[in-house]
């Protein structure tokens, strides 16, 4: 089962994706229709907010009056905090029973308004967000809703800012303009993204080798990463002890190809075997086979191998590569030393981008990325002799690293 968040402020038509979305076949759930199901008349809910609110939230017909518990409800902090302890658990319970029912190859697109408000974009493979300029959203609501400009933009000031859903959006669709061109985004994204992210997923698909193409540095790779880090912290849950964005994607001004290289530390490769699964299931798929980085004192040995774990991102337009390593052994250390040294040292970076471009084009037509890897490894290594000297020199540590 594929998990697709979807949000977007008021106006800006997230309705419109969700129900193109169902047309193409995805299991669509709507947060506020489980809102309005789980207090109607007759329901627990409903019996528990009259006992907390009074009588006075129903209209004639014994329903419960929205407005009504609203006035109620948010005059203070104390109402607010009562009334989420009374919908919080029904909404999330009602969530979990829908979706335990759907089919194991489902895509489920779960609306939820407030998705970025209440944090909730790691429970998701991926997040969409639905936006449109704010002139459009006003317009739309006062033609079709019948409100006022100003209540109009009191309600969108009162919802997560643009920057805020885009640190959470993995896909940004803009509906400011005609309703055929966010339809045909929402027609490719189904195809190209969704319906093969899912099958990745559920099928433990191996992913295809890329050929060694250099791109400039990409303002985006940090953001990507965070979220695709907030998701493995997630799935590691408590067996994890750190996870950070390291390679070349995490420098910025360095030219890399275009996949995000992650490491997750764990404090045994027990633990790493025992969140497999989970972290298969969040996206990111187990390979495999015999999976560990080579000593710098050049050891081959199979006992003086750093062995590790390694995952790769299942979503079919953010390239992960995912490194499960042990706290107990050396490397996830190297790793972190070998960021922040060049982040520390401009002279380096430059260096390190002509090497990538230069055997980037010697490999152009290898097709795969082993034979630029195993080249590039040599520069790497010296680089980490360099990397050792500047970290006695400056006193850096681990606990530095962030």
């Amino acid at each position: 089962m594929l998990r697709v968040g979807l949000t977007g402020g008021i106006g800006a038509g997230k309705s419109t994706v969700a129900a193109r979305l169902a047309e193409h076949g995805a299991v669509l759930i709507d947060a506020d229709r489980i809102a309005r199901e789980v207090v109607e008349p007759g329901t627990e809910g409903l019996a528990e907010l009259v006992a907390a609110f009074g009588h006075g939230i129903l209209d004639a017909e014994g329903a419960l009056d929205r407005p009504a518990l609203a006035a109620r409800a948010f005059g203070d902090d104390e109402s607010r905090l009562r009334l989420n302890a009374i919908m919080h658990p029904r909404i999330r319970d009602r969530t979990v029973e829908l979706m335990a029912a759907v089919a194991p190859d489902a895509i489920v697109v779960h609306d939820v308004p407030l998705l970025v408000e209440g944090g909730m974009a790691p429970n998701y493979h991926l997040v969409l967000v639905v936006d449109a300029a704010e002139d459009v959203r006003v317009r739309r609501l006062t033609e079709s809703r019948g409100m006022s400009e100003q209540d109009a933009r009191a309600r969108i000031a009162a919802q997560a800012s643009p920057e805020q859903r885009r640190a959470a959006a993995d896909v940004w669709l803009d509906n400011s303009g005609s309703r055929d061109i966010v339809l045909a985004q929402v027609d490719e994204l189904w195809a190209d993204r969704l319906v093969p992210f899912e099958a990745a997923v559920r099928l433990r698909k191996p992913r295809k080798p890329r050929s060694p193409e250099i791109s400039p540095y990409d303002e985006t790779w940090p953001a990507q990463a965070e979220r695709a880090l907030a998701r493995v912290r997630l799935a590691a849950g408590e067996r994890s002890v750190r996870a950070d964005h390291i390679g070349s994607t995490a420098v910025p001004g360095l030219a890399a190809k275009d996949v995000l290289d992650l490491q997750l530390t764990v404090s045994t490769l027990d633990d790493a075997d025992a969140i497999a699964d989970a972290l298969s299931d969040a996206g990111f798929v187990r390979a495999q086979g015999h999976w560990f980085d080579y000593p710098q004192d050049g050891g081959a040995a199979p006992e003086q191998l750093w062995h590790k774990r390694f995952h790769y991102g299942a979503d079919p337009a953010t390239m992960v590569n995912l490194h499960v390593r042990s706290a107990r052994g050396p490397a996830w250390r190297l790793a972190l030393l070998f960021r922040d040294w060049l982040r520390a040292n401009p002279d380096e970076v430059a260096a390190y981008t002509e090497v990538k471009h230069r055997l980037a084009r010697a490999h152009s037509g290898d097709g795969t990325v082993e034979h630029y890897a195993e080249e590039k490894q040599a520069w790497v290594d010296a680089g980490f002799v360099r990397a050792e000297v500047w970290a006695s020199r400056t006193g850096w540590t681990v606990e530095d690293a962030s």
